[in-house]
C-alpha cells in the first residue's frame, strides 16, 4: 500500500491522521506546504483548500475524518471506532465536535496570535522538513501571511476574545466525555484522536497553563501526542483576554 500524506506542518488534523496511521502500523511519506500556498496547491490537487489529503493507491481523500473512516475500512485492527451502536454513536458526535467546534477554534486562536508575535511563528516549524525561515524574513511575510489565514479561518479580534473566553467550557465539555468513558479508553478512538490533537497544539500556549492544569483532557492530549508541536511563551495572548483558570 502506497501512502502520501499531504500536511503543513504545526497542523493538529494533520497531526491527527499521522497518529492514526501510526496506530495502523502504515508506513507513508510526507508532503508538506508551507501556509498559505496549501491553500492553492490542495485546491488543485484535491479540489479542497484544506489539509490533510491523503492519496492511498492513488486514491485521493481529504479531511481528517473521512481519512480516518477510511484507513479503519483498509486496516481494520486496530479499530478507531468501537463496534457496540451506543459506543459508536457517542464517539461519531464526539469525533463531529471536535472537528467542527474545537478544530476551527484552535484556528482563530492561532493565528491572532501569531499575528501580534510574529517571531512565534518560527518554533511551530522547528520539526518541519522544509528550510528554515530567517525571523527578519519571517518578520516581513507574516502580516499578510497571518492575514490571509485569518480571512481564511473566519478569525477577527472579536472571534479570539470570544474563543479564548469560552475555552474553559469546552475544555469542561470533553472532560465530560471522558468521565462518561467516550474518550481516553484503553485503546484510542477516533474522537480521541481529533479532540486531543487540537488540545494539545492549544497547550503550547504557555498563557493557557493554568486552564488546562489538572484537567484529564490535558492528560489525554499529552498521552495520545507527547510531543509538542511548537511553543509560544508567557505573553503571546494578552493577558486581559485569558479566561479564569
Amino acid at each position: 500500500m502506497k501512502i502520501r500524506l499531504f500536511v503543513v506542518g504545526g497542523s493538529h488534523p494533520c497531526a491527527t491522521v499521522e497518529r492514526a496511521l501510526e496506530i495502523k502500523g502504515l508506513p507513508y511519506s510526507t508532503i508538506e506546504f508551507p501556509p498559505p500556498m496549501h491553500m492553492a496547491a490542495m485546491k488543485l490537487l484535491f479540489g479542497e483548500r484544506t489539509v490533510p489529503g491523503i492519496q492511498i493507491d492513488g486514491e485521493k481523500i481529504t479531511g481528517s475524518r473521512a481519512i480516518l473512516a477510511r484507513l479503519d475500512e483498509l486496516v481494520p485492527e486496530p479499530p478507531l471506532m468501537p463496534a457496540e451502536p451506543d459506543e459508536k454513536a457517542a464517539v461519531i458526535a464526539a469525533e463531529a465536535w471536535g472537528d467542527d467546534v474545537l478544530q476551527p477554534l484552535v484556528r482563530r486562536v492561532l493565528w491572532p496570535s501569531f499575528k501580534a508575535n510574529p517571531a512565534v511563528m518560527a518554533n511551530y516549524s522547528e520539526g518541519s522538513k522544509l528550510p528554515p525561515i530567517p525571523v527578519p524574513v519571517l518578520k516581513l511575510i507574516a502580516p499578510g501571511v497571518t492575514t490571509l489565514e485569518m480571512r481564511a479561518n473566519r478569525a477577527s479580534e472579536a472571534t479570539y476574545a470570544d474563543d479564548l473566553r469560552t475555552l474553559p467550557i469546552l475544555l469542561d465539555k470533553v472532560d465530560g466525555w471522558i468521565a462518561d468513558g467516550v474518550l481516553d479508553g484503553r485503546q484510542f478512538n477516533v474522537a480521541d484522536l481529533q479532540i486531543a490533537a487540537s488540545l494539545r497544539l492549544l497547550m503550547t500556549f504557555a498563557d493557557l497553563a493554568p486552564i488546562f492544569s489538572g484537567r484529564p483532557c490535558a492528560s489525554l492530549a499529552l498521552r495520545c501526542f507527547p510531543d509538542a508541536p511548537g511553543h509560544a511563551p508567557v505573553g503571546t495572548i494578552p493577558a486581559s483576554l485569558l479566561p479564569a483558570a
